[in-house]
């Protein structure tokens, strides 16, 4: 770690968002360039401690830091984002009895109503680019294979229209500009991330830019061939099953996998519409071929 946002703040890992504000308050009244103008390092130490705060006063964040998923300067550890933990299907910020903290709040104090805008703003430095706002949204699988438009209410009254691009996967993270925490002293809004977990679906699964899908067939149709329907992301298809043919033989679909790019690969399922059909079971005791068995392993 190249540096450590509780000791830049002064406190305690274990200490509590009230403990966070309070010092990072401290501090501010000691180290803001309004208070210690031309100090290079007093304005090296606020801006040290103001990304301390940044990062400590987001509960998610916090929690990721203090697992070791993400550095002090909130870059992954590992590959990937990972989960909140939290119900999936909405997004999140705030839970329930957490605080986020606003930083026009804590110069409000500081300063005045202004913010120290008129002040700072002259010395270039009281104008700060809002935080970043970190979610999680749960999507249906079709609608990360062909895109899709949601819209989320947040807690805090706003809604986000959230367009999903074809071909999005769990993991990948949208980014929102300007949908973030609320700038300081008349500085831009921070960005909303967005970080999507995609849904099983019952029939299709994703291998890169195609999809599988299992499709069961009669045994009469595998002997004698047949045209039949089958599924795609897109709409039912009709789809030509050769005569002979057998339980794994694959079946492509030109262009119709992800986004259009891939393909769907179909594999055949010779299956029983009924196992217990007595009339099937009359005919191969009397088949002539009933002896004849496909080779297996071992033979």
């Amino acid at each position: 770690m190249s540096w450590d946002p509780y000791a830049a703040l002064g406190v305690s890992r274990s200490a509590g968002a009230d403990d966070i504000r309070k010092a990072y308050r401290q501090l501010a009244k000691e180290l803001h360039p309004d208070v210690r103008p031309n100090d290079k390092a007093a304005e090296e130490r606020f801006k040290r401690a103001t990304a301390a705060f940044n990062l400590l006063s987001d509960p998610q964040q916090k929690a990721r830091f203090d697992r070791g998923e993400i550095d002090a300067d909130g870059n992954e550890r590992v590959g990937g984002f990972r989960s909140s933990g939290r119900q999936s299907g909405a997004y999140q910020n705030a839970g329930a009895g957490e605080t986020v903290f606003d930083f026009g709040d804590i110069f409000a104090d500081l300063f005045g109503s202004s913010g120290g805008g008129a002040r700072a703003g002259a010395g270039g430095f009281g104008r700060m680019r809002g935080r970043d706002l970190r979610f999680t949204l749960e999507i249906d699988f079709l609608d990360s294979i062909n895109g899709a438009r949601r819209r989320v209410n947040l807690a805090e009254g706003r809604t986000l229209d959230v367009a999903i691009p074809p071909g999005v996967e769990s993991g990948q993270v949208l980014r929102l500009k300007a949908q973030g925490g609320a700038g300081v002293s008349g500085g831009p809004p921070g960005d909303a991330l967005v970080e999507l977990t995609v849904k099983p679906h019952p029939h299709f699964r994703r291998e890169g830019e195609n999809i599988l899908l299992d499709l069961p067939i009669s045994v009469a149709e595998a002997v004698e061939g047949a045209r039949i329907q089958a599924p795609t992301p897109t709409g039912p298809v009709v789809l030509t099953v050769p005569a002979g043919a057998n339980t794994g033989m694959v079946l492509k679909l030109k262009g119709k996998g992800v986004a259009g790019t891939g393909d769907q690969l179909v594999k055949l399922m010779v299956t029983l519409a009924d196992p217990n059909d007595e009339e099937l079971r009359r005919f191969v005791k009397k088949w002539p071929g009933r002896e004849k068995t496909p080779p297996r392993p071992g033979g």
